[in-house]
């Protein structure tokens, strides 16, 4: 069993706040694959299913942002997954918006929901980074991603969302590489990408 974990905060008044982002994620990937219906387990939503012959769990944390790392240990010490076998999505100040970047372990950068799970859980987790881009200015950093994402920002929302979960399979494969290249391509070729005026600062 793999575990596929969406970063968010419960309940509707949060639903299309840029923090959510991981869980919107995990919502396309349940419905794309089909996976069984969501059900309350873990201190969260957990849901179970196949990607390409892999065993996956599908978990959003219902324990608000800084506390996640709860729900992910409860499941992943149930079904017995290594820290190997855990992704975490969730959203990325440090990258432009709809940039999609995967990486294991470094640094939680100020997120509390990464934090919590480095805590509880270790470390050298598999993150897939959704790039939401920095207000500019870290006082508006809270007020920045517990906002929605704009009318006109859904279209690059949407096209993201979709190509993660159509790539999953190659998550689920352990080709974290060609998930990422198949992420970018889709973006770029739907011609709904942002333009962006400043490169992405990376920091770990």
């Amino acid at each position: 069993m793999l575990l596929f974990a969406g970063l968010g905060n419960p309940g509707p008044r949060y639903s299309r706040n840029r923090h959510n982002i991981g869980f919107l994620a995990v919502d396309t990937i349940h419905r794309r694959h089909r996976f069984n219906p969501w059900r309350r387990r873990f201190q969260g939503e957990a849901a179970e299913g196949e990607i390409a012959g892999a065993k996956i769990l599908l978990l959003k944390p219902e324990t608000f942002m800084n506390e996640s790392g709860h729900a992910v240990l409860a499941a992943q010490h149930f079904y017995k997954v290594p820290l190997g076998g855990v992704t975490v999505f969730h959203d990325e100040l440090d990258l432009a918006p709809a940039k999609v970047r995967v990486k294991i372990g470094g640094g939680n950068a100020g997120h509390n929901g990464l934090r919590s799970i480095s805590t509880l859980c270790g470390n050298d987790y598999q993150r897939v980074r959704l790039g939401i881009g920095h207000p500019g200015d870290k006082d508006l950093v809270h007020p920045y991603v517990l906002s929605d994402f704009f009318k006109d920002e859904w279209p690059w929302v949407e096209v993201v969302l979709d190509a993660v979960a159509n790539a999953a399979e190659f998550l689920a494969a352990g080709r974290a590489e060609e998930f990422q290249n198949r992420v970018h391509l889709a973006i770029q070729t739907s011609g709904k990408a942002p333009v962006t005026a400043a490169p992405d600062q990376e920091t770990e």
